[in-house]
Formats: structure tokens, sequence, C-alpha cells
């Protein structure tokens, strides 16, 4: 499954670079990135708890 997503996406990297310049290259690549950090986090396979936890714990983590 993997190497048709990527597939996929170089395709659409390749389009948004042909038809909109670089600037739609990078806007592309960017929003594709955090969708997958997205999917990931949904899925339950990337944790995000320690860089969006509350200031209270960062406080006494540190202590």
């Amino acid at each position: 499954m993997w190497p048709l997503a990527g597939l996929g996406y170089g395709t659409v990297l390749g389009l948004a670079a042909g038809f909109g310049g670089f600037g739609a290259f990078i806007a592309v690549l960017v929003f594709g990135i955090l969708g997958f950090l997205a999917g990931r986090v949904i899925e339950g396979e990337l944790d995000l708890s320690g860089l969006f936890g509350s200031a209270n714990q960062r406080g006494r983590s540190s202590s």
C-alpha cells in the first residue's frame, strides 16, 4: 500500500510543481505532511501528549 501512496503523492507534487510553480509545490508538500501526521495521530501511532501537555505538567517534570 505504501508504494502506491508514495506514487500518488509524488504524482500530485509533480503536477503541482508543473502547473502551479514552486509555491504550489511547497503548499502541497506541507499539507501532505500535516495530513500524514494527523492520520498517524488518529490511528494512535503517534503520541503528541508530550508536546501539548499543560504548563503545570512541564513545570513539575523539570523540578
